[in-house]
């Protein structure tokens, strides 16, 4: 199309490219979820094959995509964490969406069958829509990743289920309330101890790859890459190395608090984007 009398249709392209030196955080949603639940009976609040299933295409996501430091899910959404160094597809938010989503879709569709042997696909097929956002700062990135839970959608099935609400009116109830207020809920009115809850319903599900846990206080990473302006470029080597310890490192999925400092002071990598340690084997 160079040089022809066509080439005015660049015209019409805009530029989507995001901040610079910012966390990207790419999250996908199930598009029409509900009706599929619905269609396929998955068990609510948490169908535990429709959460394994989730968990296994955000495994393949993370594997195929080593630039992704952690990915997290709760229910039918998942989000997948970009360093602030990262410059894949040049940062543009329709090529990382579209990249990301259309991978969780393709594996999600192709897995299917794993999880519900008995329960073949028939079109509408499950589809994912994703959004970009930054976030400027380890502790933006760290509030984002924390807000996220699985109680409110607990709580609002416990009232649909055992204490005869319709939808309306779960979401009316619960409008303006806050965790400890769930917790009154399910305890109060249904003897339910959120507590005692299995830990991939409580906590979710975070993917990352698995290096040796340091000790914590032996580093200050997240304070490190606050305070850097600009960040770092490395020559193409050592980006290719980077890369290549990447994906000799396993991809694991585990249920833990993402809250909590611990989680972060023992997996500096996930911050720094300096791949860690790949475990000894026994």
């Amino acid at each position: 199309m160079a040089n022809s009398r066509f080439e005015y249709v660049k015209q019409f392209e805009y530029s989507d490219n995001l901040l610079p030196n910012t966390w990207i955080v790419v999250r996908v949603d199930g598009r029409g979820f509900s009706k599929l639940c619905a269609k396929y009976n998955f068990e609510k609040p948490n169908d535990r094959r429709a959460i394994d299933l989730m968990n296994a295409a955000a495994k393949a996501v993370v594997t195929e995509l080593p630039d992704i430091t952690i990915a997290y899910g709760v229910s039918d959404e998942y989000s997948f964490v970009l360093h602030k160094t990262c410059t894949l597809f040049e940062r543009r938010a329709s090529k990382l969406i579209t990249t990301i989503a259309s991978t969780f879709t393709s594996y999600y569709v192709h897995l299917w069958s794993t999880y519900f042997p008995d329960t073949p696909l028939s079109p509408p097929l499950p589809s994912f829509d994703g959004r970009a956002v930054c976030y400027p700062s380890v502790q933006n990135l760290r509030d984002y990743m924390s807000h996220i839970n699985n109680l409110y959608n607990t709580t609002f099935w416990s009232l649909i289920k055992l204490g005869g609400f319709d939808a309306k009116e779960a979401e009316k109830f619960l409008a303006g309330t806050f965790s400890a207020d769930k917790n009154e809920i399910l305890f109060s009115k249904f003897k339910i101890n959120y507590n005692n809850e299995p830990e991939m319903y409580k906590k979710g599900s975070v993917v990352v790859r698995d290096y040796e846990l340091v000790e914590p206080g032996s580093h200050n990473v997240a304070e490190t890459i606050d305070n850097v302006a600009e960040p770092v470029k490395q020559s193409k080597t050592q980006d290719e190395n980077d890369r290549k310890r990447r994906n000799k490192a396993s991809v694991v999925v585990d249920h833990l608090d993402i809250i909590k400092d611990d989680f972060w002071d023992r997996r500096p990598w996930l911050l720094s984007n300096k791949p860690g340690k790949i475990p000894k084997q026994i």
